[in-house]
This record gives C-alpha cells, structure tokens and sequence, in this order.
C-alpha cells in the first residue's frame, strides 16, 4: 500500500483564491490558487480518517470570525477550525445510549450558517452553530411504519434558493428530501445501484443530482415531481469504492465529473448530453471542484494499492501523474475545452 499521507481525495474551493484538499487520511490542506507556490498555506491534522468536511457558507479569508470549517473524523466528535491560524475553536458532540461519542458521516452547514447538520445511522443530529458542546436536536430518518431512510446518512446538502428543503443521500442506495425548519420527510427517491456518496442541488434549485459508490452514472431529479429520473450522465465509477465527486460550473449550465478512466466529463444540464472530456490524470480522478466565479477546475487524483506478497514496491508507488491536484483554466474554442494544467502532486 502507498503512503497514506501521499493519498489526496476530494477537493474543494472554499473562496476565490484557495483550493483545499484532504490528502491521506486525517490530513487537510489549503493551498492558493492564484499562486505560483506549491507549498500548502495551512495543515490540518485530524486524529483518525476524516469523513467529511465542510466550509462556512459565508467564509470569507478577510474576515477572521468567518475563516472557519467543520470536519467530521472517525471517533471524534465535529471540530470546528479556525481556517488562518489552524487551531481547533470548538467541538460539538454526540453520544450514544452508553455515553460514548459517536462520528458524524456527513455534515453540512444550513445556508444561514446557524446550524450544523450531521449524518449518523438512520439519524440526523442538529448542531447550533453558536453553542458548542453536547446541545443538539435528534431526528430518526425511519419512520415507524419503516418509511423513510435507513442505513448511513453519508452526504447532506441545502437547496440554494433558501427554499428549506435539504437533501440527505443514504447508503441504502436512497435518497431523501426534508424540510429544514421540522426534519419533515417530503419524499425519498429511489434509484441508485450503490450507496449514495454525493448529493447536490442544481443552481436555481429545482433538479438535485446524486451519485452513489461503484455506480456508473450521475442521475438527474426534479424535485417538482419527483416521479421519474429525468437523465443520467455516464461516468466510469464501477470498478473503484471511491467517491467520485462531481460538481456544478457557478452559472449552472454544465456539470463536470471525474472517473476511474482518468477522464473528467462535461455534461449540459440543459440536455443531459455529453459535451466534451479531457485527460486529467493517468489515475482515477475521484475529486472535482470548479472555480466560484473563474473559468477554473481544480481536479485531484490517485487510489489506493493493495499489492500481493510478489508486488515489488515500484508497483505500488504512484507517480506524480498519478497522485497529484491540478488546476486547469478552461476557455471557448473549437479546439480543446481545457488549456494548460497546474500540477501540484
């Protein structure tokens, strides 16, 4: 197996000009984007792998007070981290019916930024942002006459039309959607052929797009009418246990997102057709994020190697076209969709 701290995995840009990463296990890393440095501007190292982190709606790196992220890590309750400086502000805790603390899966700040929710089995917990400790409110996303979600709830995200409604994805292969303000079950979507790993809202929030582990194809809801899936956009997903994130360009027309291949696909969301792909690594691309307002994508890269007692250690070790984040610029052509790469492996 390969250095764990050499792993990088899903990425994201919490402002104009940073890209963050989470490499290895329990590592996360902030890294400029408008820089030419390849050194990471701020480390933060997590006691046990990392489930999910998640950035203050409002962040912004002028403003101290709201230069913060949430992670969620094996064993450990939610840690909210100041983004300049590194250090922990604050905890918010769970427990189980033997008082012991038990992991968020998924977190998500609200679009207010008051309230953080986590992702547990069959239950989601309600953090006040402003009141650290052990305080939350508990909701069971079964239902007595076993309606509703079971299994980890393994991703969360917010309309962003500040409609109320949350979207909670299950690796009981469903999807559900609730109101934000009472927890209300509006509907569960089913569909899925793996555990869903990403939920997200389209831009003006009426289609939510979800993928699911070993799953090859994004699928498309309306969740005016929530009937039938309205398309489904192919990625190479079935051989790898990853998550393979995809995500929305800032102006809501195209959905981009990696693949075991090595490719990232463009899709229009207008038509659910294909619209062009490039080589962004040599290895599975497991993370995309775009740019909020830049014609920018960052892309990460790299798996895990398991070898045989007769591997030798070269097979083992990833190059750096293998294992590595790259940024890349994109612009209107009729030639290549992306222009150069910045590489930082």
């Amino acid at each position: 197996m390969d250095d764990g701290a050499l792993y990088v995995s899903p990425l994201s840009f919490p402002s104009c000009d940073a890209i963050f990463i989470l490499s290895g296990q329990c590592r996360l890393n902030a890294f400029s984007s408008l820089a030419d440095s390849y050194a990471a501007n701020l480390v933060v190292s997590e006691g046990e792998s990392v489930y999910d982190y998640c950035w203050y709606p409002y962040m912004s790196s002028s403003n101290p007070d709201l230069c913060v992220f949430a992670t969620s890590t094996r064993d450990h309750p939610i840690h909210l981290w100041d983004a300049n400086t590194g250090q922990l502000r604050c905890t918010y805790r769970a427990y189980d019916a033997m008082d012991e603390i038990i992991a968020a899966f998924s977190i998500g700040f609200n679009p207010n930024g008051n309230k953080i929710f986590a992702g547990y089995n069959k239950t989601i917990r309600v953090f006040e942002v402003h009141r650290p400790g052990r305080d939350f409110q508990q909701y069971s996303t079964l239902l007595g006459n076993k309606e509703g979600q079971s299994g980890i709830i393994s991703s969360i995200a917010f309309s962003p039309t500040y409609s109320g409604m949350l979207a909670a994805g299950s690796y009981s292969q469903t999807t559900a959607i609730y109101r934000e303000d009472n927890m209300e079950l509006l509907y569960v979507l089913h569909g899925q052929e793996g555990g869903v790993t990403q939920v997200q809202f389209s831009k003006d929030g009426n289609y939510l797009y979800t993928g699911g582990r070993k799953d090859p194809y994004v699928l498309c809801w309306d969740i005016r009418k929530t009937v039938d899936i309205v398309y489904k956009l192919y990625r190479s997903s079935e051989g790898t246990n990853q998550r393979i994130q995809f995500d929305i360009e800032p102006l809501g027309r195209y959905l981009g997102t990696g693949g075991q291949d090595g490719l990232v696909h463009i899709y229009d969301l207008q038509t659910g057709q294909w619209v062009s792909s490039f080589r962004a690594a040599l290895d599975t691309i497991n993370g995309l994020a775009f740019h909020p307002f830049l014609p920018m994508a960052a892309t990460s890269s790299g798996h895990r190697r398991y070898g045989g007692l007769d591997n030798s250690e070269q097979n083992k070790t990833l190059s750096g076209d293998e294992n590595c984040v790259s940024v890349w610029s994109f612009f209107s052509s009729t030639g290549d969709d992306a222009a150069s790469a910045d590489t930082r492996c």
